[in-house]
């Protein structure tokens, strides 16, 4: 692995402009509580959240901009921004499974504030030493960084909002078709409910007799036609995409069909609910076994630097001198931190002490809490880092974290409700905690192109995650009221995840042949050399969104073979995506083609997560603005297509016309 030590950012290390200010710290809050409300719908309707870095980096230059905000005080903006997003997304995948138990009958206000804070709290934590170790040390991708240093460097141009250099070498205009292209989309889809944004097929491929039974076997298949996931796969290229859609190919293709071949399909439903019930109940735990040995495993091969990270911070403790950093390399006080993180112990014993009434056992799981916590943030920043933030799934760390936790409470003879409550609180805190890890170092990565100061970054980030935890319990409660957690109209799919993982292990009904299955193949990879966590990523998501980000993948594998082709291979290795990210003058072809690329898919990604923050606002407010009860599909794919083509041609628009002129 490379190192970006040097890396040159693009405000210099010995420049200092107005950072960590009480306007760039009001306007993160705002937008934390923003994001965060937005986002609890988003999750606990749909199941996934919408990454908030690239809107919230928008939003918080649109908002900055008539006070002349500096580009390190809509970065710093940014970072509170992210905090409502993660909080939300560790709160809605586990809090509503208690509701889901019975263990609840409303949302508590006051303890998942509690369990959000103290998560949040300990996620930032831990993300500082990690930080040296997963972004600066690395080369991990970082894509949404990417996208978001890229929007910051050309939206805001120079120090100054308002104040743009004029020899960027590629126009902002964009950043802003490809923003307004993802969110009509978007609004057509979701808002307006015009077309259908997944399209997907089931056949059967014949009877055949197994075990003395004639059974029906099925073949399936589907894409979503979101841009953001193209953009994405662009960022990340075609060997990380390839990755994602083999782990979709062996999870959805091989493994699924066979298992419905030899059990059949469930009864009473339609193929196609029966084919993906048998992939949420069993096949996903494939993904989960394999996510499990990968994860330990990339944090095995990361080792060196979480030692160096330890190594500094054993020295800052006893007092002795690292070397005297640069300012973009200073982090928050090594010895305040780790302080803190022993002292952590101490509330959570305490909350779970409050909500068990176990005294022996809130102490035990209070200490493990916080060493598993690394664990999840460690996991979490490493995905986050190679797929983005967006695709990073955190529900599987927390499922990961849940199976273990599970297996301690039964090996502690801790069963029944009061067992499986003290899992899902444990987890709760955990996943926080490893969501906000996870999404930090995506805003570390970018603040390390832009040239931010760590610490003041990681201070921004504490002030979003007070504000958003005093909100979010309040908003989920509303939620439930209105909807009711379970229902069709809030179904919140990953809560009943965890609530079936927590009800299998400490009931005695755990798929464990399913998790062992994806350890070995895990194990497999390892041994063959090739990458595990894309894999299981691939196997634990929907196959549909797996297919969209293949597709960016190989339309970047074009763009890139085209430029090859035009100014050879001496140029490949000149300049990375980061440096390319932030470069505003003396850019070559070949970078402008890249650069221009970026911008574009940055525009993807922003304007789609921008639009699902908006309808889900609308959603809310009891808004009904559809069109059509049962859409169509074919216009979503024909404009999908239109915007691959697009995302295909304009990176290497100009290098098509050279060419015809020559």
């Amino acid at each position: 692995m490379t190192s970006r030590e040097d890396f040159k950012s693009f405000i210099p290390a010995e420049k200092n402009i107005p950072e960590l200010t009480v306007k760039a710290v009001l306007v993160g809050i705002f937008l934390a509580i923003v994001l965060g409300a937005a986002n609890a719908y988003l999750g606990l309707y749909a199941g996934m959240t919408v990454s908030a870095i690239i809107p919230g980096a928008v939003m918080a230059l649109a908002l900055l901009k008539p006070f002349k905000g500096t580009i390190l005080e809509v970065n710093l903006a940014t970072m509170g921004a992210s905090a409502g997003e993660c909080v939300a997304a560790g709160v809605i995948f586990t809090v509503p499974a208690l509701v889901l138990l019975g263990v609840w009958t409303n949302i508590h206000y006051l303890e998942t504030m509690l369990i959000s804070l103290l998560g949040g709290i300990l996620g930032v934590l831990w993300m500082v030493p990690l930080r040296r170790a997963l972004v600066t040390k690395t080369d991990l991708p970082f894509p949404e960084g990417v996208a978001v240093a890229a929007v910051l460097t050309t939206t805001v141009g120079g120090e100054t909002a308002g104040e743009r250099k004029k020899d960027g070498g590629v126009s902002g205009i964009w950043l802003v078709i490809g923003a307004l292209s993802a969110a009509l989309y978007k609004f057509g889809e979701l808002g307006l409910n015009i077309f259908r944004g997944t399209i997907e097929y089931i056949g059967s491929i014949g009877k055949y007799s197994i075990l003395g039974k004639t059974r029906e076997s099925y073949l399936y298949g589907g894409l979503t036609t979101s841009p953001a996931l193209l953009g994405v796969g662009w960022i990340i290229g075609p060997q990380v995409s390839s990755y994602i859609l083999v782990g979709a190919l062996i999870g959805w293709v091989i493994i699924l069909p066979l298992v419905i071949l030899v059990s059949g399909m469930p009864v009473g439903v339609t193929p196609m609910d029966g084919f993906f019930q048998v992939w949420s109940d069993q096949i996903r735990y494939v993904g989960v076994g394999a996510m499990l040995v990968g994860g330990l495993y990339a944090i095995y091969s990361i080792r060196t630097n979480l030692v160096d990270s330890v190594k500094e911070a054993v020295i800052g403790i006893r007092g002795g001198q690292v070397k005297t950093k640069k300012r973009t390399d200073q982090d928050a006080s090594y010895k305040l931190i780790f302080t803190l993180i022993v002292l952590m112990v101490i509330p959570i014993f305490l909350l779970y002490m409050w909500l068990s009434q176990m005294p022996g056992i809130s102490i035990t799981m209070a200490i493990l809490t916080v060493l598993f916590a690394f664990i999840a943030s460690a996991l979490a920043g490493y995905l986050t880092g190679l797929v983005g933030s967006s695709n990073c799934p955190i529900s599987g760390v927390t499922v990961s974290v849940l199976l273990v936790v599970s297996l301690i409470m039964l090996g502690l003879g801790v069963t029944g409700p009061a067992g499986m409550a003290i899992v899902i609180l444990i987890s709760a805190v955990i996943c926080v905690g490893g969501s906000i890890s996870g999404d930090l170092l995506q805003s570390m990565a970018c603040g390390h192109m832009l040239g931010a100061t760590p610490k003041k970054l990681q201070i921004s980030m504490t002030f979003g995650v007070i504000a958003v935890s005093t909100v979010v319990g309040l908003v989920i409660g509303i939620l439930h009221q209105a909807f009711t957690i379970g229902s069709k109209l809030l179904p919140a799919p990953q809560a009943f995840l965890m609530k079936g993982i927590v009800q299998g292990v400490l009931g005695g009904e755990m798929l464990w042949p399913y998790v062992f299955v994806g350890m070995v193949l895990a194990l497999v990879l390892i041994l063959i050399n090739l990458p595990v966590l894309p894999v299981a990523i691939g196997i634990y998501l929907p196959f549909t969104l797996s297919v969209p980000i293949f597709v960016g993948g190989v339309i970047r594998h074009l763009t890139d073979r085209i430029m090859k082709k035009k100014y050879g291979s001496a140029e490949q290795e000149e300049i990375s995506d980061w440096e390319l990210a932030i470069k505003q003058t003396g850019v070559k072809p070949k970078e402008k083609a890249i650069r221009t690329g970026l911008l574009f898919t940055a525009g993807l990604v922003a304007g789609e997560a921008l639009t699902g923050v908006v309808i889900a606002i609308i959603f809310v407010m009891g808004i009904n603005l559809t069109v059509f009860k049962e859409a169509p599909w074919w216009p979503g794919i024909l404009i999908w297509i239109y915007i691959a083509v697009l995302l295909a041609y304009i990176p290497i628009r100009e290098i098509i016309k050279n060419h015809k002129t020559e």
